[in-house]
């Protein structure tokens, strides 16, 4: 075993000096307020945005649906777990199709009016048209209705496209962190 250290930005936005307004989503694309019955629903669009991404070596648990199941009961069942901040995204396809889940971001409530947010994932097939940028509004609003005063995430700074997202909301880096991950020899770079 080896280990390999992956650079993370701590990023915050003031809500007190933002009135984040929620994007409207392209056509075909629907929302669904938290509800535990979803939780599965949940992991299985967590699993599809992070299981081939870098975030999954960050944190194995995103590399398996089992894991990103586990990940999502665990993250409901805490105290400070805030569903108003908790949204599920779907694509409608054809009128014959079922919804596809391709989208998830979980928040949670600190101490001091501070929020957190967990987890944004787009699936790849439904990036680059808007959808982190709606999903994390989205979520601010329900921070912002919970009266939290500031919301903060972490993010893999190799994670360029997200990282910018947040940027252009209005997160700001507030620190860089190192996270340790044990890797297979194999598989270090």
């Amino acid at each position: 075993m080896g280990h390999r250290y992956f650079k993370r930005f701590r990023m915050e936005i003031d809500l007190t000096r933002l009135s984040p307004d929620e994007t409207p989503l392209p056509s075909g694309y629907v929302w669904s307020a938290w509800d535990s019955s979803l939780t599965s629903r949940h992991a299985q669009a967590k699993f599809a945005s992070f299981h081939r991404e870098i975030d999954a070596l960050v944190f194995p648990c995103l590399s398996s649906y089992s894991g990103c199941r586990r990940l999502m009961r665990e993250i409901a069942r805490r105290d400070s777990f805030l569903p108003e901040a908790t949204w599920l995204l779907s694509h409608l396809g054809s009128p014959d199709d079922d919804p596809r889940d391709c989208g998830t971001i979980q928040g949670l409530a600190q101490q001091g009016h501070v929020g957190s947010i967990q987890n944004v994932g787009i699936a790849p097939e439904h990036r680059g048209c808007g959808l982190g940028r709606a999903l994390v509004l989205k979520a601010l609003a329900g921070f912002r209705h919970a009266r939290m005063r500031r919301v903060y995430l972490e993010v893999t700074a190799e994670n360029e496209p997200a990282v910018e997202l947040y940027r252009s909301i209005g997160f700001r880096l507030t620190r860089t962190l190192y996270k340790a991950v044990e890797i297979q020899p194999s598989s270090v770079s």
